[in-house]
This record gives C-alpha cells, sequence and structure tokens, in this order.
C-alpha cells in the first residue's frame, strides 16, 4: 500500500500538532482523527494492531463505515505511540492533560493520565505460556500508565534548549515536530516507529520527561522590571531507570540519572538561559538492594573502565563545549572509594577539570552558604562558561561555551542543592549584564524574589526525584530556606524509609516497566519467556519478604514472653528454645539471601 503523509494541521508558517482528538471504538478497530479536520487521522486494528491511515475522502479508516456507529465515542489530547506485546498490540493515549505554563511563548502540558488500548483479540488464540507473559508485559504498561514528569508542547520542541534551537537552520519550525527533537529526551522515541512509518506527522508527539521536569514559572518585580524565569529538566532515556538498579554507566558512557537542566531567563524583550547537566559517576558501578538499608557499593572492575569515561566525556565536549565535573560525594566509606577511582579516572583527561568537594564534609545539614566555598574554587571558569543572551532584535550577544556536570551518589539531593547555588549566580550575572541591577546589587537582596527563586528550584528537585527514586528530594530545606527545619527533618525521614521500601519491594518491577517502553527491552514473540523463574529467584516478591518479617517479629515477641514465663515455669523452657531457634533461623536466611527478597527487574541487565 502506498503511504502518502498525512497533511499538517493548519498554521502559519509554523507546524503544530493536532491537540484535540476523537476515538471511536469500533468491534474490530479504533480510529483516531482530528476533531478540527475529521479526514485526518488513521484506524488501528483490534485484532492484530495494523495501522491504516484514513482516505482523505473517506472518514472510514479505507472501508465505509457510514452504516456502522462506533459503541463508544471520546475525546482525548494526543497519541504517545504504540508498542507490540508477545501477542498483541497497543497505543497509548492521552486521555487528561493540564496547562503547565509556558516555554519561550509556546503553551506546555502536562500528561495528568494515559491509558493503553489492546489491540489483542488474537490472544484468544494463544498457548498458556504466552497468555501468562502477555498479562505480565500488560502489568508493567499499567505500571508505565503512571509515569509522573511528562510534558509536551502542540507548538513546538521543548526537548531543544535555547541556544541549540538558535543553531538550527533557518525555517525548522515548519518541519514536523519530532524531526528536530533530540532523541535523548523524547521519553517516547522507541515507541513512535510505527507512527513515523505511516507518516502521521500531525499526531506524533515528542514526550520530554520533565524530570524533564518542570516547566515552572515564577514572575520577578525588580525595580519595575518585570521577568519570567522557568526551569526545563530534560531526562535523558539512554541509561533510563530507578534509583538503585541504573547506577554508574552502561559501555557506551551513557549514565544513569542523567539530566539537562536549564535555566530560562525572559526580560524586557532579551532571552537568556543558563544550562547545566547531572549525571551518575561515569564508571561501571552496581549498588544491589538487599534488604539493608544503605547496600554496598561495587566498583565492576572491566577492562573497558577507561574508554567508557573517555566516551562519556566526549560526548559532552561535543554537545556542550568545555567540561567541569563537581563532584559531591563523601570522601571516606563507600563513597570515597568510588571518588577516588573517578579522580583516577579523570587524570587521564587533562582537558576536563575534575573538582571534588566533599558537600556532607564542608556543608553538614544546615551550612548552604558554605557552598561559596566550592564557588571560590571555580567561579573564574564558571563565568567564563557564560550564558547565552538574545536581545529583542534576535541578536546573540553572548553565549555558552561550556558546562558544570555535577554529580552525587544518587545525582538528587545534594546536586540540587549545588545547582541551585549555580543557578542564583547565574541569575545575578544576567541581570547585571542586561542592567536591571548594577554590578554591586545581587538577586539574594531582594527577599521575595529570591524566595520565589528557590521555591522553584525545590520543586524542581521534588519532580526530579519523584521520577527517579520514587520519594521528594532531601534536603529540600536547604534549597527553600538555605537551612534545614523540624518539619524538613521529619519530611526526610519519612521520604528515606518510602525509598527503602521501594528500592527493595517496588522498583525491580519498575525497572522491567521502564525498559520496556524505552525500547532497552524488545518482545521476542519467539523465544522464551522471560519470566518462567528458577530456584529462590521466585521469592523475590514482597509478600515472601512480608511474611519472614512477620515471622522474625513474631518469634522475637513470643520469645521475650516465654523467657519472662521460663522463670516461673519451667516447661515454657523449651517453648523459648524452640522460638529462639526458629527466629534466629529466619534472620540468618533473609540476612545471608537478602537480595532474593527483594523486588529485582527480569528483562535486562545492570549494564
Amino acid at each position: 500500500m502506498e503511504i502518502t503523509p498525512s497533511p499538517s494541521p493548519p498554521h502559519s508558517g509554523r507546524f503544530k500538532l493536532f491537540d484535540q482528538l476523537e476515538l471511536q471504538e469500533f468491534n474490530d478497530k479504533y480510529v483516531i482523527k482530528s476533531v478540527e479536520s475529521p479526514n485526518r487521522g488513521f484506524s488501528i486494528s483490534r485484532l492484530h494492531g495494523d495501522i491504516q491511515p484514513l482516505n482523505s475522502d473517506n472518514d472510514g479508516g479505507g472501508c465505509d463505515e457510514s452504516s456502522v456507529s462506533p459503541s463508544k465515542t471520546s475525546v482525548i489530547y494526543g497519541v504517545v505511540g504504540t508498542i507490540r506485546l508477545v501477542v498483541g498490540t497497543y497505543i497509548l493515549v492521552i486521555i487528561s492533560r493540564k496547562e503547565a505554563g509556558e516555554f519561550l511563548g509556546f503553551p506546555v502540558f502536562r500528561i495528568a493520565a494515559m491509558k493503553f488500548l489492546p489491540c489483542n483479540e488474537a490472544l484468544k488464540f494463544s498457548t498458556a505460556q504466552e497468555k501468562r507473559d502477555e498479562a505480565y508485559f500488560m502489568h508493567l504498561l499499567r505500571v508505565v500508565e503512571s509515569t509522573p514528569g511528562l510534558y509536551y508542547s502542540y507548538e513546538t520542541d521543548i526537548t531543544l534548549n535555547l541556544q541549540r534551537r538558535c543553531k538550527l537552520a533557518e525555517g525548522w519550525m515548519s518541519k514536523p515536530i519530532w524531526k528536530s527533537a533530540d532523541p535523548r529526551f523524547v521519553w517516547n522515541k522507541s515507541l513512535l516507529d510505527e507512527l513515523i512509518e505511516f507518516k502521521l506527522d500531525g499526531f506524533i508527539i515528542p514526550l520530554l520527561q520533565g524530570n524533564i521536569l518542570m516547566f515552572l514559572i515564577f514572575h520577578l518585580k525588580i525595580k519595575e522590571s518585570s521577568a519570567s524565569v522557568t526551569l526545563v529538566s530534560r531526562r535523558c532515556t539512554r541509561r533510563l531507570g530507578t534509583r538503585m538498579w541504573r547506577r554508574g554507566a552502561n559501555l557506551e558512557g551513557d549514565t544513569a540519572n542523567f539530566i539537562e537542566t536549564e535555566q530560562l531567563l525572559e526580560l524586557e524583550g532579551y532571552r537568556s538561559s543558563l544550562l547545566q547537566i547531572r549525571g551518575s559517576i561515569p564508571l561501571l558501578w552496581e549498588q544491589i538492594v538487599d534488604l539493608s538499608y544503605r547496600p554496598c557499593l561495587r566498583i565492576i572492575s572491566h577492562e573497558q573502565t577507561s574508554k567508557v569515561v573517555e566516551r562519556h566525556f566526549h560526548d559532552l565536549y561535543q554537545r556542550y563545549g568545555d567540561t567541569m565535573a563537581v563532584d559531591l560525594t563523601n570522601k571516606h566509606g563507600d563513597e570515597g572509594q568510588l571518588s577516588t577511582a573517578y579522580a583516577a579516572e579523570m587524570q587521564k583527561l587533562p582537558h576536563v577539570r575534575y573538582v571534588p568537594f566533599d558537600f556532607h564534609h564542608v556543608c553538614g545539614n544546615s551550612n548552604f552558604d558554605n557552598l561559596q566555598i566550592l564557588y571560590n574554587q571555580i567561579s573564574d571558569d564558571f563565568q567564563k562558561q557564560g550564558y547565552i543572551l538574545i536581545d529583542a532584535e534576535g541578536n546573540i550577544l553572548e553565549e555558552q561555551k561550556g558546562i558544570i556536570r555535577s554529580n552525587c551518589i544518587d545525582c538528587l539531593d545534594r546536586t540540587n542543592v549545588t545547582q541551585s547555588f549555580l543557578g542564583q549566580k547565574s541569575l545575578t550575572m544576567q541581570l547585571q549584564r542586561i542592567g536591571v541591577l548594577s554590578s554591586i546589587e545581587f538577586i539574594t537582596m531582594f527577599s521575595e524574589e529570591y524566595g520565589k527563586f528557590r521555591a522553584l528550584w525545590a520543586e524542581q528537585g521534588d519532580e526530579v526525584s519523584l521520577e527517579y527514586a520514587g520519594t521528594h528530594a532531601l534536603k529540600g530545606d536547604l534549597v527553600r530556606y538555605g537551612r534545614q527545619t523540624i518539619g524538613g527533618i521529619i519530611k526526610d525521614g519519612m521520604s528515606a524509609l518510602w525509598r527503602y521500601y521501594l528500592n527493595n519491594f517496588q522498583d525491580g518491577v519498575r525497572q522491567d516497566a521502564l525498559d520496556l517502553i524505552s525500547g532497552h527491552y524488545s518482545v521476542n514473540r519467539n523465544g522464551p519467556s522471560p519470566f518462567q523463574l528458577n530456584g529462590f529467584e521466585s521469592l523475590s516478591y514482597l509478600p515472601v519478604a512480608s511474611a519472614a518479617s512477620a515471622l522474625i517479629i513474631g518469634g522475637l515477641t513470643i520469645t521475650s514472653v516465654t523467657v519472662q514465663q521460663a522463670g516461673r515455669q519451667a516447661q515454657q523452657y523449651l517453648s523459648t528454645v524452640i522460638w529462639a531457634g526458629v527466629t534466629a533461623g529466619v534472620m540468618a536466611v533473609v540476612k545471608a539471601n537478602g537480595r532474593q527478597f527483594c523486588s529485582r527487574p527480569r528483562l535486562c541487565g545492570l549494564m
């Protein structure tokens, strides 16, 4: 069948996606069409998942539907993509959205709810094992439906930062949005293949995981000048994953929790932006959960380690220019060993400046202002790197010539505090350069505006943390207030406990869902089942761990009671010994096999 391009929606020199769609459900297919232009859309078979664009002169997907009415009609707000599993195909659609603000004047939306539409009628003809595998994959899809922090725009590409947009050839905004998108930051990249194949350009929405954060905007009123500051965090999908199951780098040099954060200032026609990046330490290392509160870090010995580090920083240089690596980890214990190994590898890269800074030792839990010590070390290079500045006529007055790459262990809490501090320094420089502030004035002198700025970074940190660790960021008070409060300490304690629970008992399944949706795992319809477990692996579920915990606690309780009774009733002595033995035995089994009691991913390896 010859495929003709789907005409783009009406626009004046700029490509715009269809922003409101009608979903029609028939017994044998789904039909998705634009509300604004009903003759533009496509159908997808509910039996095999085959896509067929609608003919311009026929709304019925290539056949006469005039005598057939859909069983259900509803409004949706976008098509995220399609995925093929063991038997069926599933199409992911946006069923609810919220306006999140603007990016460079273009409306930006956040996904509030998504839904997979099953095209798996052929499942009734499949084997029992295929049905079991499909059921588990469908469970992973339900996990995907609740993915936080997904943003998009119908009118512009939000995966591109301001400086990169300025370097694109003239006329790029008249082309389909997906063609200009940075593939590193397109969360649904692996789901778009079939839509691209059928040239359904008006329906192809590149999603940014905002952790990619957040598009947060606040308005400043400084000396009668009204300004807006926007934070955009773009999460890379190359090593997408959860906190404990995606650490360090892979052999290609891609790191876990890699995020590009852009702080954008718009003021009196001027536009200025600062880029910062974060990412896990680019070595091969792991930290496998085993029911302990802080699992051991293990550096993986590999002949490619130096090449991995070199590939990572070469890629950064190609994209951002000169890179300064700020390492915020502890210099003792497991973190210290990892930091020492990182420092040793960085000595082999003379073109990258490596700056170790023990955040916990210097700043503790309350000395946010001690980050000035770090800033004093890097200020000359930071100011030379600069930022991009564009005037009202579109002339580029300044360009950012390099970038700071910050990391701690998780690249969440300490990293966010540090990046917000550098963002504050840069914002002052930008306002001084534009002329709003004098050379002796700083953003910190305007308490109300500075408070809003800090809140912006704190909210951004929470969102990034939620996507990677499953909880809000720790040390949020340091960003908001420059010190920790009693309420903040309690909140951090609750978040730490929740992280422990998620890491040990939930994140294995969540990692499988991310590997599946990102394309890191491809379903092999002719291969063996990936879910047939053997031996102790089959105990890797929360109910077993919970039962073991209950048995331990119950055993300790009964032992305590019977010990008290044993002094008065000799016949209780034997019961005491038995319960103490059972409890000790269960504790020994759990301690020796802690990893086996945790939720573990089954689809992909750690690297």
